[in-house]
């Protein structure tokens, strides 16, 4: 994520952003479904872990979690979860292959741009152990839009996510859709789906 101006909100509201989504996080049926499908002890990339409430449900299970996100008062509060390292790192920054057991990228690269989701989405895809676990949860929809509070968003069909992930290697296992509030106030649909590479 490289947009400014999301960045921007995201440093100015780091601690609301971090009370208002601890609840959440910590009771996600998603997540602990994914730390149930790793290996014990388990390496495992936060990727866009705001102020780390996932990462530090992971580390609590014993898992190995480098959290990462671009904005760097989100990266302080993460890194005061025990357990947790904790980097400033954008998408762009995933490089290598065969490093971690599971990747959980939970409404993270829906501030993506649209175009760069294929590259990032076959990054990850690499950088993911054989049979390694993927996360991902973005905002349904098909346009590109700011919402109330200046965050950029892309939003994805389920159609378009799966030819995404599928493109990119991933094999879909399950798949949730909901609706929630978000920090701006308003009402979006949402989906989340959980893969293995």
């Amino acid at each position: 994520m490289s947009d400014p101006e999301t960045l921007a909100v995201y440093a100015a509201q780091a601690r609301r952003y971090a009370a208002y989504n601890q609840a959440v996080n910590e009771s996600d049926p998603r997540l602990a479904a994914f730390i149930a499908a790793l290996p014990a002890a388990g390496d495992v990339l936060d990727l866009g872990c705001g102020p780390g409430h996932s990462a530090r449900v992971m580390a609590a299970a014993g898992l190995n979690v480098l959290a990462v996100d671009a904005v760097a008062e989100m990266i302080t509060l993460a890194a005061q979860h025990p357990g947790v390292t904790a980097q400033q790192q954008t998408f762009d920054d995933i490089k290598g292959s065969d490093f971690y057991d599971g990747i959980w990228a939970n409404f993270s690269l829906l501030h993506a741009p649209r175009s760069d989701l294929p590259r990032i989405l076959k990054s990850l895809h690499t950088a993911l152990r054989a049979g390694g676990r993927f996360h991902i949860a973005m905002k349904l929809g098909t346009d590109t839009k700011r919402d109330t509070i200046g965050r950029a968003y892309t939003y994805v069909t389920q159609d378009e996510l799966y030819n995404l992930l599928s493109t990119a290697g991933f094999n879909i296992t399950k798949t949730t859709t909901g609706r929630d509030k978000g920090l701006d106030g308003t009402y979006a649909d949402w989906i989340a789906v959980a893969a293995y590479g």
